[in-house]
């Protein structure tokens, strides 16, 4: 497989996906509802060039629940989100990022591995193509499949 790199677009809460082993792919994305910036506790979406640290979560079913980056055995449903009112749901998989840029993503109280920002599924009643996320970038469940099978650690991630 050919490097791939990722593009995210904040304005159009698009994510592309562009390799040399085929065209690109667009994907409706979600991110923070509170916009763009990188400090520790801000809950906004860090900017800049990142790259994919790990891959968590490969061979879990669709829907499968993440906490601390740890599946917890439970499927995402209507009647666990009723349980838990609240949670931010981190479903199916996650791609941990890490900045790249001294000062604007990485290390200090900007530092994006830190913050845990992940591009991850979500359920599917939450909307994307819209903010709404605490940081996070957001995909529906079959498509964040899709772009953890085609992509590695150290993929080029640039977020603007």
């Amino acid at each position: 497989m050919s490097q791939a790199r990722i593009e995210i677009d904040l304005a159009g809460q698009r994510l592309r996906l562009l390799s040399a082993d085929g065209g690109p792919r667009d994907f409706a994305v979600s991110t923070s509802k509170y916009g763009a910036g990188e400090r520790q506790g801000s809950f906004r979406t860090p900017r800049g060039r990142h790259l994919v640290r790990a891959k968590i979560g490969a061979g879990q079913p669709l829907g499968a629940v993440f906490v601390a980056r740890r599946p917890t055995g439970e499927i995402y449903s209507e009647a666990l989100a009723r349980a838990h009112p609240g949670r931010d749901w981190i479903l199916t998989r996650i791609l941990w990022l890490s900045g790249t840029e001294i000062g604007r993503n990485r290390r200090g109280d900007v530092d994006t591995m830190r913050r845990y920002i992940y591009i991850h599924g979500t359920p599917d009643t939450d909307r994307m193509g819209e903010p709404g996320s605490i940081g996070c970038i957001r995909m529906r469940n079959r498509d964040v499949v899709e772009l953890f099978a085609l992509v590695e650690p150290g993929t080029v991630v640039d977020i603007e």
